[in-house]
C-alpha cells in the first residue's frame, strides 16, 4: 500500500487536504469519494511534503507569469467542481484560494468578482485576454448556452494537455541538439579568440612562414577579436530588418510560405499545423460552437498567413454548401490523408469526431518525425563540430611543426 497526498472538497465547498493509503491513485480517488468527497489532486508526496528535502535555499520573490500548466490546473479542477454539483461562484472562490501562482489568484478573482456582479463566465474570462485566448472563451460561452459547462470545460482540458504534450515533447527533443550546437560554437571561439593569439606572438617573432590552413586560421582569429563588433551590428540589424520585413503582410506571407516549403522542416512545419487546426476546430464544434464562428477562431489561432487564407476559402464553402475539405484541397497544406478523413467525416455526419482523429493521428506523426529529425540531427552536428574543432587543432599543431624549422 501506498501513502497518496490529496486535496478534496467536501459538500460545502471546504477544502480538506491530508494522506490516504491505497494500492493505487485511482482506488485513492474511489475512497475520497466514498466519504463524500470531491478529489481535486491525488499524488503521490513530493520530498519536500514527506519531510525529505530538509535544506533549501532561500526563497527570492519574483513576480510569476501565468503559463499554459497553471491554465490546465484551473481548468480541470474547475471542470471538476462543477460536475461534483458545486455552484459557479462558489467554485471559483476554492480555485482562489487554491491557487499556488499569486497572478493566477488575482485573474481567478477578478473572475469571481465579475460573476458575482452578474456577468456570464465567458464575458468575465474575456475580461482577461492575455490568459483566456478567444478559443477558451468562446468554448465556455457555448458550454453556458447549452447548460453543459462541466462537460466544455473537460474537452478544453483534453485540449491543453494535448497541445502542451506535443510542445513540451518536442522542445525536450531539441534540447539534446541545441546544447551541441551551443557547445561546438564556444569551443571554436574559445580556440579563435583566446588560444590562437597565445601561439600568434611566438610565430611572428619566428618570422617563419607558417602553412596555409595556419595562415587562415590566424586570419580569421585576428577578424574575430579585431571587427567582432561588425558581426554584432550586422546580427542586430538583420534581425531587425528581418522582424520589420515579417510584420508587413507580403513578408508575413512569404515566409510562411517558405516554413511550409523548407526541406525536412516544412513537412514538420505543415503536420504542425494540420493538427492544430484540426484539434482547435474539432473541440469547438463537439462543444457546440457554431461552424462560421468556430472558424473565425480557427483563423486567429492559426499562427499562419498560408493557412488563415485556407480557411477564408472553407468560411465561403460552407456558406456555399460545398464543406469543409474541397475548399482546404485548394491550399495545399493539407495531406491528402487529412483531407479524405475529413471527408469521410462530412459524410457519416461525425466531422468533429473526425477532426479530432486527425489530429491525434498527425500529434503522432510529429513527434516521430521529431525524433527521427533528432537522430539526424545529432550525428551531423557532432560530426560538423568535430571536424572544425579538429581542422583548428590541426591547424595549430602544423603551425607548431613548424616551429622547429625556425631559426633561432
Amino acid at each position: 500500500m501506498a501513502q497518496f497526498q490529496y486535496r478534496a472538497a467536501d459538500g460545502e465547498g471546504k477544502i480538506l487536504e491530508g494522506m490516504i493509503e491505497a494500492a493505487e491513485v485511482s482506488v485513492a480517488v474511489s475512497r475520497l469519494q466514498e466519504r463524500g468527497l470531491v478529489p481535486l489532486r491525488v499524488a503521490e508526496p513530493s520530498p519536500e511534503r514527506s519531510g525529505l528535502a530538509s535544506i533549501s535555499l532561500p526563497s527570492i520573490d519574483f513576480r510569476k507569469r501565468i503559463k499554459r500548466k497553471d491554465l490546465l490546473v484551473l481548468t480541470h479542477e474547475l471542470s471538476t467542481l462543477l460536475a461534483a454539483g458545486l455552484p459557479l461562484d462558489r467554485s471559483l472562490s476554492i480555485l482562489s484560494e487554491l491557487s499556488e501562482n499569486p497572478e493566477m489568484k488575482a485573474v481567478v478573482g477578478d473572475v469571481l468578482q465579475s460573476v458575482q456582479r452578474g456577468k456570464s463566465l465567458a464575458e468575465s474570462l474575456a475580461e482577461h485576454p492575455k490568459v483566456f485566448e478567444p478559443l477558451y472563451v468562446n468554448m465556455v460561452r457555448a458550454g453556458e448556452i447549452g447548460g453543459v459547462l462541466d462537460s466544455v470545460l473537460q474537452r478544453l482540458t483534453e485540449y491543453l494537455e494535448s497541445a502542451t504534450e506535443l510542445r513540451d515533447e518536442v522542445r525536450s527533443a531539441m534540447i539534446y541538439p541545441v546544447i551541441l550546437l551551443i557547445t561546438s560554437f564556444v569551443s571554436v571561439t574559445i580556440l579563435l579568440t583566446y588560444v590562437l593569439p597565445k601561439f600568434q606572438t611566438i610565430f611572428t617573432q619566428g618570422g617563419q612562414t607558417l602553412p596555409f590552413t595556419a595562415r587562415v586560421m590566424m586570419g580569421i582569429s585576428d577578424g574575430m577579436r579585431s571587427y567582432w563588433w561588425v558581426g554584432v551590428l550586422l546580427a542586430v540589424a538583420g534581425g531587425v530588418g528581418f522582424t520589420h520585413w515579417v510584420r508587413t503582410p507580403a513578408g508575413r506571407l512569404s515566409w510562411d510560405r517558405f516554413q511550409l516549403r523548407v526541406v525536412l522542416l516544412g513537412d514538420l512545419a505543415r503536420k504542425v499545423a494540420v493538427a492544430r487546426f484540426a484539434r482547435t476546430l474539432g473541440t469547438l464544434l463537439r462543444s457546440g460552437v457554431p461552424m462560421l464562428q468556430a472558424l473565425d477562431i480557427v483563423r486567429d489561432v492559426s499562427g499562419n498567413v498560408v493557412l488563415a487564407e485556407a480557411v477564408d476559402e472553407v468560411k465561403v464553402g460552407v456558406r456555399g454548401g460545398a464543406g469543409v475539405a474541397g475548399p482546404l484541397s485548394h491550399s495545399g497544406v493539407f495531406p491528402q490523408l487529412a483531407l479524405q478523413m475529413i471527408s469521410v467525416g462530412e459524410e457519416t455526419g461525425r466531422l468533429d469526431d473526425m477532426l479530432v482523429q486527425v489530429a491525434d493521428y498527425f500529434d503522432k506523426d510529429v513527434r516521430n518525425t521529431v525524433k527521427s529529425l533528432t537522430a539526424l540531427v545529432e550525428p551531423v552536428l557532432l560530426l560538423g563540430g568535430g571536424v572544425v574543432v579538429a581542422f583548428v587543432v590541426l591547424s595549430m599543431f602544423s603551425a607548431i611543426t613548424s616551429v622547429n624549422n625556425m631559426p633561432f
